[in-house]
């Protein structure tokens, strides 16, 4: 199984460590080919990077895309890139992953997925953060709302609180309200049916956290403290040699719209942003 990786500079946290990762979860899987559209300006070179993980650098997407079995478009922190970068793959028919932020709204997102199911290729996007191994056993039932904290800013790293909040709300998002802070923001999501969940990023970092208010139940506190990215992994590997799609487009749209929605709400602190579905 040779993958290619796609990529907006490949000296980038994610492709520095998903080719170790792969290995470790399946040795067939090989990060085997290499393209990105430019060199990272602060760090290492394409070419560099390809000589010191193993792998072959192409000169076009086109040839990786020919070359490889399967597919990665990363670009990590330039969402507005993916449409671009995945215009070549989402023609070949091979399995793709998108990495997250998926795309920057759900118009995008959905001309992305259309891409792909024009051409028969299979795809997803996720955050890792959707796989923590202790977010997988919450009875979803019952709960009442969420309080998620997490680090970072808004822009790069809100998807890895949406992603999880939307899977365990499992209900449509309607409006969204948020207030920028000094070195925090919040944003607070009203579900249909009336439900809150309240987004907390804490710039200078945070662990992972969701505080459940549960309905018969009592209330919950869970950490993401587990090893969530070699569990994500394991999803995209399976994905890679059984075609197993583990995150519905749908859902994956409704979260660009949300995150789309939330970062508008940044922009206007105390106005509500509606959806519309």
């Amino acid at each position: 199984m040779k993958i290619g990786f796609i990529d907006y500079y490949l000296d980038e946290w994610h492709a520095n460590h998903y080719p170790q990762w792969f290995k470790e979860v399946d040795s067939q899987a090989e990060v085997a080919f290499g393209y990105a559209v430019l060199d990272n300006p602060n760090g290492r070179t394409n070419r560099q990077w390809c000589e010191d993980n193993g792998v072959t650098l192409c000169a076009t997407m086109e040839e990786l895309v020919e070359k490889s079995d399967a597919l990665a478009v990363l670009s990590p922190d330039n969402t507005e890139l993916h449409e671009a970068l995945c215009q070549v793959a989402l023609r070949s028919g091979k399995r793709t992953y998108i990495d997250k932020t998926f795309a920057p709204d759900e118009i995008i997102g959905r001309r992305i997925f259309d891409l792909a199911a024009a051409h028969n290729t299979p795809c997803w996007s996720t955050s890792a953060l959707r796989f923590a191994p202790e977010y997988q056993n919450i009875d979803r039932e019952k709960i009442a709302g969420i309080v998620s904290v997490g680090p970072a800013g808004a822009e790069t790293y809100i998807i890895h609180q949406l992603e999880p909040v939307m899977m365990l709300m499992q209900a449509p998002a309607r409006r969204v309200i948020a207030m920028p802070g000094e070195h925090m923001y919040t944003v607070t999501i009203q579900f249909a049916g009336g439900r809150l969940a309240v987004v907390n990023g804490l710039v200078e970092g945070s662990p992972f956290r969701l505080d459940l208010a549960m309905n018969g139940a009592p209330n919950q506190v869970v950490s993401a403290q587990e090893d969530f990215f070699h569990a994500f992994i394991q999803a995209l590997v399976r994905f890679y040699l059984t075609g197993e799609i583990p995150v519905e487009p749908k859902e994956t749209l409704h979260i660009a719209a949300v995150r789309a929605a939330a970062l508008r709400a940044l922009a206007e602190p105390g106005k509500w942003v509606e959806l519309h579905h």
